[in-house]
């Protein structure tokens, strides 16, 4: 099993339900936000809202402190209709609007502490409160949404106008363009509906999200999904100017993914290659040497990246150098701060020859919150012992990362990782390098055509092809992964690989301890 390591100086966030004793650092962080604006609720009226309603007051902790919350309250909306205030909604602190069979959930509050407004944490708060109402079956969310940027135009603009150049774009407001860009729309101008909030001239927007799944059930906030959204990058190998141009180029993919909703976004092998270039080492074992310094930066970024983005990122693989030892290294990098790696164990004839490349000596399965996935780096693929371990170990989805220049070396990489899929009941996504790079020996040429592969049986697609990009074209690759087929394959498939192995001819045993 592995272990979560805390990246240096970085974060540890959970998305988890508020407590009565987190009250003193919500007060903190509402003080903060609104100190325009009476400041924060009292003890009293926080604990009556987690005694009506805990499972919709929520937060996200940073090492154990909460730096972002949302609270919310489930209506009978027709009580109310369209034309109401903030503290009829509230009664005062008392809360006594609470239905709990109402069909609204009621979104009374979003704030963040000042410190983490880079992270993108009031997305992630206002998904999961997304899945909360999705969860419970409700219509949708209602809102009030203050409007603080129409301070600076009220002299020349109408409300409805300011509100009509946010939605276009034309200006910007620090809580409508977010809430807008979340997917919700305006469903009414309010007057009044905050008093005190003279920044917003006591205007708000009537915010509405449509629960597109409502009446069907779905699971409860916090399990682990059955449907995953992976996202693959072909890689174009191209040079840089320095490892900040390089950085950019990963943000791009990272950014791009992230916003299909994905949970998983991975990378090829050695896909930070371009920087060998600027080394300036003639020889090949040296400049891959040099191009190892820049792996824990690269690491760190793609960490924060991970949190910042919301999505949990494979970096392809990288060299990793100590204790004079070359090692090729695969870094999982989870969207709740931590990261772990795996390390390629078979080194190629190649790889051992031009860079004295060494292999690692432990296979691990990561725990994460799309459920147990395995990495094996390009040639571990080509070795069936190491995935049926890691099915064992409950795998559900392997990534192969990979680097090949011809296509019959990428031949190998893909029709092994197909067999994989098929012998262990999982899926297996590989993703490669494309273009050249003139100046750096040894890898000058790729060859890839990334892909999803799923097992082979009436409920995957009938050539056990979830999806494949165009061959060395740099691109992306999303796909929806159904996790409960598996399920139903193991216990009802066709034929059953898992289960119908002769255990009492044959088994399969890692001899080295993995602690050496």
């Amino acid at each position: 099993m592995s272990e979560k390591i805390e990246a240096n100086s970085e974060h540890r966030l959970l998305l988890r339900q508020l407590e009565l004793k987190d009250y003193k650092e919500v007060k903190e962080i509402m003080d903060l936000v609104y100190s325009n604006i009476d400041g924060a609720w009292t003890r009293k009226e926080f604990s009556n809202l987690l005694k009506k309603f805990p499972e919709g007051q929520i937060c996200i902790e940073d090492k154990g402190k909460v730096v972002a919350v949302a609270l919310s309250l489930i209506v009978d909306y027709s009580v109310y209709g369209d034309k109401h205030t903030y503290d009829q909604i509230i009664d005062k602190g008392t809360f006594k609007s609470h239905d709990p069979e109402g069909e609204t959930l009621y979104g009374i509050d979003v704030f963040v502490h000042p410190d983490y407004r880079n992270l993108r944490l009031g997305r992630r708060l206002y998904d999961a409160r997304k899945e909360i109402c999705e969860n419970l079956n409700l219509r949708g969310i209602i809102a009030g949404g203050r409007i603080p940027g129409y301070k600076d135009y009220a002299d020349k603009l109408t409300p409805a106008k300011y509100i009509e150049m946010v939605r276009n774009k034309e200006l910007s407001d620090p809580v409508l363009s977010f809430q807008l860009s979340n997917d919700f729309h305006v469903r009414k101008i309010l007057k009044g509906y905050l008093p005190d909030d003279t920044e917003s001239r006591a205007y708000a927007t009537l915010l509405e999200w449509i629960n597109v799944y409502y009446e069907e059930k779905e699971k409860l906030l916090g399990g682990k999904k059955t449907v995953v959204r992976i996202g693959i990058v072909q890689w174009q190998m191209r040079a840089v100017k320095d490892i900040d141009d390089f950085m950019q180029q990963v943000e791009f993919f990272v950014d791009t993914v992230s916003s299909y909703k994905s949970d998983m976004v991975v990378f090829p092998e050695f896909f930070n290659a371009p920087l060998m270039a600027l080394t300036n080492e003639e020889s090949p074992s040296e400049a891959i040497r040099s191009m190892a310094e820049y792996t824990d930066e690269i690491r760190e970024r793609m960490i924060h990246m991970a949190l910042s983005y919301n999505i949990n990122i494979i970096a392809g693989s990288m060299p990793e150098y100590y204790d004079n030892k070359l090692y090729n290294v695969s870094y999982l990098c989870r969207r709740d701060g931590t990261y772990d790696k795996q390390y390629k164990l078979h080194v190629t004839p190649d790889e051992s020859h031009y860079w004295g490349m060494r292999g690692g000596h432990k296979l691990k399965i990561f725990d994460t919150d799309i459920g147990k996935i395995g990495i094996l780096i390009c040639y571990d693929v080509e070795f069936p012992e190491l995935a049926r371990m890691l099915s064992d170990m409950d795998m559900k989805i392997l990534f192969v990362p990979f680097w090949t220049d011809t296509k019959n070396a990428y031949l190998r990489v893909r029709l092994c990782a197909q067999a994989r899929a098929i012998e262990n009941e999982c899926y297996v996504a590989i993703t490669g390098s494309v273009g050249n790079l003139p100046k750096v020996e040894n890898m000058d040429i790729q060859y890839s055509q990334s892909a999803v592969f799923s097992p082979s049986d009436f409920a995957f697609p009938h050539d056990a092809v979830v999806a494949e990009a165009t061959p060395n074209t740099e691109m992306t690759l999303i796909a929806d992964l159904d996790l409960d087929l598996l399920k139903d394959l193991n216990t009802a498939g066709s034929v059953r690989n898992l289960k119908d192995r002769r255990k009492d001819l044959y088994n399969l045993s890692w001899v080295l301890r993995q602690e050496e």
